[in-house]
């Protein structure tokens, strides 16, 4: 075996026993030289192999470290069952492989970090994100992708941009992202809504108001639905866009959850567009972490200078920093390794959460194909809603309606949410078997 491969065994197994912890800093290689008996050339290239596999970092002029791969924090104790809690649970974070690459991003763009970079993105990121939207069946020019500070950024500038279709009028469905609803009321935009139901939406009425109301463009969730949690049949994603170019109306997609899709034979609707329709956006913070605060925006080339001028006068540009940092960590495989990890504990929860669905609820509980952390309950329109969630409080279970969900004047229906990204799954069945006993007393109900 080559002396380096033996050193390079070493320290992996010392490391991944746990003998070398997190933050540990190693030798200098002329100690570890000395103490292995071996040349500094040998020791230098067993830490490079050691570096590319992630199991430490270098910090100029200072040395190597190891990388930790879990975070070792304690999570709160809490007796609550949430399923309020949207952002996905903080231990799931890759906080310090994260901050391993904004060393790497620091030592390795240096001055240009520092400076004020372009309003499409960094150059080299837009490159490794082209790419890696190929994943989504996502296939996009250079010129068309723009990095955001999340999608929440875009959505704000889709609003405000003039497009083509020289109309002012957006269509949401009901109910929709919250943010986006109030975001919509912020800025006084005017704004169409249509329902949307387990069940799907009516395309009758959306061709209706796409052919009467002017729309600019219709912003939806194709899959994984919030705060729904359900995902559009690949017929309705076809005739949607068929609607869409028949009648001249964007289509912006917001696919925040792309990456915790299973069924690779799921596609988005951008990828059927010819006709230069659809404006796809994608989130990194439901995969990573919220405080990324990247996102992007894949637009019509008709919509890129106007996208790109209203980008430059809002913030100059995103972070430049997390995109150097994230560019690295897509690279160096970090990125595959965690979204693979995260995506099996969100399965599971998934699953979990569902499973106890159909075992507590009435006969002819629907289970979706596709199913995500997001999931709802339809509540009889007798029933008291506010005793609802505050008997289930006083038990320690969180839950909400949807009231936020909706745009003003449209009607709302009795929902409950039930988001699982950050419930106590040991809790988890517990808490639905608790939500279904308080559906069944006649208490809760109006007379």
């Amino acid at each position: 075996m080559l002396k380096y491969v033996a050193l390079f065994n070493e320290f992996e197994s010392l490391i991944q026993n746990g003998r070398l912890k997190a933050g540990f800093k190693l030798p200098s290689i002329r100690q570890l030289s000395d103490q292995h008996q071996c040349s500094k050339s040998t020791v230098l290239k067993a830490l490079q192999e050691l570096e590319k596999r992630h199991l430490i970092y270098a910090v100029p002029k200072s040395g190597y470290y190891v990388v930790q791969k879990e975070f070792d924090g304690k999570r709160e104790p809490t007796t609550d069952i949430d399923f309020v809690t949207s952002a996905p649970a903080w231990h799931q974070f890759p906080y310090h492989d994260f901050q391993h690459c904004i060393n790497k991003a620091i030592d390795t763009y240096q001055q240009e970090l520092f400076i004020y970079g372009t309003p499409k993105g960094l150059p080299s990121l837009i490159k490794v994100i082209q790419k890696q939207l190929e994943q989504y069946q996502v296939f996009a020019k250079e010129e068309q992708v723009f990095i955001t500070s999340g999608v929440q950024q875009a959505l704000s500038l889709l609003t405000l941009i003039p497009f083509p279709n020289e109309r002012t009028h957006i269509l949401v469905e009901q109910p929709s992202y919250h943010l986006f609803v109030e975001q919509l009321k912020a800025y006084k935009i005017s704004v169409r809504g249509i329902e949307r139901t387990a069940e799907g939406i009516d395309l009758e009425e959306l061709e209706r108001i796409f052919s009467d109301q002017e729309i600019k463009f219709f912003y939806t969730m194709p899959r994984f639905h919030n705060p729904l949690g359900t995902s559009y049949s690949k017929m309705e994603r076809v005739e949607i866009l068929k609607l869409a170019v028949k009648y001249g109306v964007y289509i912006v997609e917001d696919d925040y959850l792309a990456d915790f899709e299973e069924n690779m034979k799921v596609d988005p609707i951008f990828s059927e567009d010819t006709h230069n329709m659809v404006i796809y956006l994608k989130s990194f913070s439901k995969i990573m972490f919220p405080g990324l605060r990247i996102g992007v925006a894949v637009l019509p080339k008709p919509l890129t200078d106007s996208f790109q001028l209203y980008k430059r006068t809002a913030d100059i540009d995103s972070s430049m920093i997390s995109q150097a940092a994230l560019e690295i960590y897509i690279k160096s495989g970090m990125f595959k390794h965690h979204r693979n990890k995260v995506r099996l504990s969100y399965s599971l929860r998934a699953n979990m959460l569902y499973d106890a669905l159909e075992k507590y609820s009435a006969p002819g509980f629907y289970r979706p194909a596709s199913i995500c952390m997001n999931a709802h309950i339809v509540l009889p329109h007798r029933l008291n809603s506010t005793h609802l969630i505050n008997n289930l409080q006083n038990q320690q279970v969180l839950v909400e309606t949807m009231g936020q969900n909706y745009i003003d004047g449209f009607h709302q229906e009795k929902i409950l949410k039930l988001n699982v990204s950050n419930t106590n799954i040991q809790k988890l069945e517990q808490g639905i078997a608790l939500i279904f006993n308080e559906l069944n007393k006649k208490k809760n109900y109006y007379l």
